[in-house]
């Protein structure tokens, strides 16, 4: 039955010309009829040059925001309505405001993870694997980063140079991780390397033989000699892990490390967005152009 929906799937995506983008989080079996699998802004970045005119984005409503924002020719569909990210909705565009009267002097960097809203309130975004680079280019000493507070924390001690003004927030999911599992799990597999992931708390990541996104931490498991890993993000990824390494072994950092909204995604609903299902992502032009200039920004310092 999954196969036959797979195939289903692959048809009708070639007859109507659709391209589907699926996030590193979901399930192995999205992962295998997706056109382009990995990190949220590197799937928007390939939709771009993608000849196809509709995309549908398995993912959380952020991403294919942003896609939308990179391709506001295309009609980008979000596979599940209603799968948000409580990082990227925990603040708003007026509360933002309201901080940069605070800060008047600060340049404001944003996560990608962010609303298409809030972004028109910022200077520049940054992706977890261009954070610490983006920022070092930044010419302004002083920097209010948000919303986590934990990649902030990571780029302010990369950067001690630099002035970086956190706010509480971030992923409830990778925050909720605590230093006594990543030391409860370096004890149960000693000779396993720490792969973790930077929306982790600093008490986590101080343990880490290695601190990058979710696409690095795949490319570090794949390319390392070694032979045990723990991973220290969205528990599917060492799931998927081990269907590209079977010779390797990749233990969860927390059996907690589970994302409810991006888990929510599921084949059926894949089915139904090429059918004419799921949210198409509607920005208004002005929402679009302002939004668009921190990205725009990241692109040219990245």
């Amino acid at each position: 039955m999954l196969k036959d929906m797979q195939q289903e799937i692959l048809r009708i995506k070639k007859e109507k010309n659709i391209t589907i983008l699926a996030h590193s989080y979901q399930a192995e079996e999205i992962q295998e009829i997706a056109d382009y699998t990995g990190d949220s802004f590197r799937l928007s970045e390939l939709a771009v040059n993608d000849p196809n005119r509709t995309v549908i984005m398995c993912g959380v409503h952020f991403m294919a925001e942003t896609c939308k924002l990179l391709s506001p020719d295309k009609k980008v569909i979000l596979a599940k309505e209603g799968c948000g990210c409580p990082m990227a909705e925990q603040l708003s565009a007026d509360e933002l405001r309201q901080l940069k009267e605070m800060y008047p002097d600060h340049t404001v960097v944003a996560y990608i993870n962010t609303t298409a809203e809030l972004k028109t309130e910022c200077d520049v975004c940054v992706t977890s694997s261009s954070a610490v680079e983006i920022c070092r280019k930044i010419e302004n000493d002083k920097i209010l980063f948000i919303p986590d507070c934990n990649l902030g924390a990571f780029v302010a001690d990369q950067l001690p140079e630099k002035k970086i003004k956190l706010i509480q927030g971030g992923c409830p999911i990778h925050a909720a991780v605590r230093e006594k599992d990543v030391l409860a799990e370096k004890e149960k597999h000693p000779n396993a390397f720490v792969l973790v992931h930077p929306e982790c708390v600093p008490a986590v990541t101080k343990h880490a033989d290695y601190v990058g996104s979710t696409s690095g931490i795949v490319n570090y498991a794949v390319k390392s000699d070694a032979r045990e890993f723990i991973i220290g993000t969205e528990i599917s990824i060492a799931e998927h892990l081990q269907y590209i390494c079977p010779d390797k072994e990749f233990y969860p950092l927390s059996k907690h490390l589970i994302c409810p909204n991006m888990k929510r995604t599921t084949l059926p609903d894949v089915y139904k967005a090429l059918n004419g299902g799921g949210l198409e992502i509607e920005i208004s032009p002005e929402v679009m152009k302002k939004a668009r200039v921190c990205i725009d920004r990241m692109l040219e310092l990245g």
